[in-house]
């Protein structure tokens, strides 16, 4: 799909976002937490992200998954010349020790560690606006994740975060997109998704 179709779709699940009643966000974002309670975590490192404005989710979820794994992992966003996304760094995560940053971001304060630290994680919890059953994201189109998940490890289970209604049948795909193994939603729970090669 040509990209001003990609970013058509994007306003609209935007949109259906904002227009979520608080009390309706606040239970969903429950129900994922309660969720994160129930997936296989082994003990060690997870990267997750702090949700922000409507983006399903909660700083509770960081707490469920720093108890469990004992270290959590978020993204450090950051720009090179002409505004190019680079991979993403990342930082630890501390409650109440986080930082505003760019594009409305909530970021872990320096230090931060090299783009490789992604390959410790073995549960990769992402941002989307959707994700299809095939596995293909869709994000905000920036490209910080694609270019960031080749440091992964590649026996990390990657986890789509969205609304219910934000898993559909099919989105556009690119042959640059990682697929993701799972979703995850306030209503069905951690989703597993067929593999492509």
């Amino acid at each position: 799909m040509a990209t001003a179709g990609k970013s058509a779709l994007r306003d609209r699940l935007v949109a259906a976002r904002r227009s979520v009643a608080d009390d309706v966000r606040t239970a969903e974002a429950e129900l994922l937490a309660e969720h994160l309670k129930q997936v296989e975590i082994d003990a060690g490192t997870v990267c997750a992200y702090v949700p922000v404005g409507s983006e399903p989710g909660s700083l509770a979820m960081l707490d469920v998954l720093l108890r469990r794994a004992g270290r959590v992992l978020l993204p450090v966003a950051r720009v090179g010349a002409g505004d190019t996304p680079l991979p993403l760094r990342w930082g630890e995560y501390r409650q109440d020790a986080l930082v505003a940053a760019r594009w409305g971001l909530l970021e872990p304060p320096e230090p931060w560690l090299p783009e490789s630290a992604l390959g410790e994680a073995g549960l990769v919890l992402l941002p989307a606006l959707a994700v299809d059953r095939r596995g293909v994201r869709l994000g905000r189109g920036r490209g910080f994740y694609d270019r960031s998940l080749a440091a992964r490890n590649p026996e990390a289970r990657l986890v789509a975060i969205v609304r219910d209604t934000e898993f559909v049948d099919e989105l556009p795909s690119e042959p640059h997109d990682v697929p993701m193994t799972h979703a995850l939603t306030p209503g069905r729970g951690l989703i597993a998704l067929p593999t492509r090669e």
